[in-house]
């Protein structure tokens, strides 16, 4: 249960305010292999260049995403952080920057669709100049519900290819109403979190949840973008039987120079024994069963 919020707490809502000391030592971790970020926070200390900021983050609320709130606060920002996945929330990394940090933090880890909304609510409470988004509900939020506070807002980034993609479409159709980055555009973002990123933990949520032996197993891989290309490569790696199930010709044709099988779903289908989707479309599987 959350401990009684105090005059010395930011405001919060989380789920175990015992896990705060857990929390603390798992984001000190993190931080030592971040040591470019630690850099950034001891300069920001100094130069204090988010003074009188308030910035409205919603994303991943996990050890790496504690240490860019840490260098953040450091630059004199006020921040509230909300979760963009709640599946994804650590519980300890959440009360750590509460209760170690002076953080404002809103997310538990799988909360309801409900309370994920309450959640991205609660952190646009400190009318924002600069919102962070991670699949574009946040920017969504302020564009329908809490139009009033797009005047105080100056920009934002978003870090994801769905959330870029809503952004586009919002773009074009003259709806968007601030400027954002595209972080997710960026070349390092491609590799480092998409290809090599999301290949890995992938994989390790596969295994997590089926706890069986990649190697001599058929795995299928629905797109050959940057992370399905990361996917296959790990899985290859581990000694899986890839198959590569992509429309676009060009990668598909990487795909096969790069020795993995290549055919339609409907093929792939019947053969495969782990299945998985970096498309961002989980009916390429069904549409598989009308062709």
């Amino acid at each position: 249960m959350n401990a009684p919020v105090t005059s010395t707490l930011p405001k919060h809502d989380i789920a175990d305010a015992s896990l705060a000391a857990q929390g603390r030592m798992r984001i000190e971790w993190a931080e030592r292999n971040m040591p470019v970020l630690a850099q950034i926070r001891e300069r920001f200390e100094k130069s204090q260049p988010f003074a009188g900021v308030r910035i409205s983050a919603c994303m991943h609320v996990t050890t790496e995403t504690a240490n860019l709130m840490r260098v953040l606060k450091a630059g004199g920002a006020e921040i509230a952080l909300c979760a963009s996945n709640p599946l994804s929330t650590q519980d300890d990394t959440a009360a750590a920057l509460v209760h170690e940090y002076g953080i404002s933090v809103f997310a538990r880890n799988a909360v309801d669709r409900d309370g994920y909304y309450k959640h991205i609510n609660a952190s646009l409470d400190i009318e924002p100049h600069q919102v962070f988004d991670d699949g574009c509900d946040l920017v969504n939020t302020l564009h329908t519900t809490r139009k009033e506070l797009i005047p105080n807002i100056a920009g934002g980034c978003e870090e994801t290819t769905t959330g870029v993609i809503r952004l586009n479409q919002m773009a074009k159709d003259g709806a968007l109403q601030f400027p954002m980055i595209a972080v997710n555009d960026t070349d390092t973002k491609h590799m480092f979190d998409n290809r090599y990123g999301t290949g890995q933990s992938t994989l390790d949520a596969v295994f997590r949840s089926t706890n069986f032996l990649v190697a001599g197993r058929i795995l299928v891989v629905a797109g050959f973008g940057y992370c399905g290309k990361g996917v296959a490569e790990r899985a290859k790696g581990m000694g899986a039987d890839v198959i590569v199930t992509e429309i676009d010709p060009t990668k598909a044709l990487d795909a096969m120079m790069q020795g993995f099988r290549v055919m339609p779903m409907a093929d792939a289908a019947k053969l495969g024994d782990v299945f998985i989707t970096v498309t961002g479309n989980r009916d390429v599987y069904a549409m598989s069963t009308l062709q």
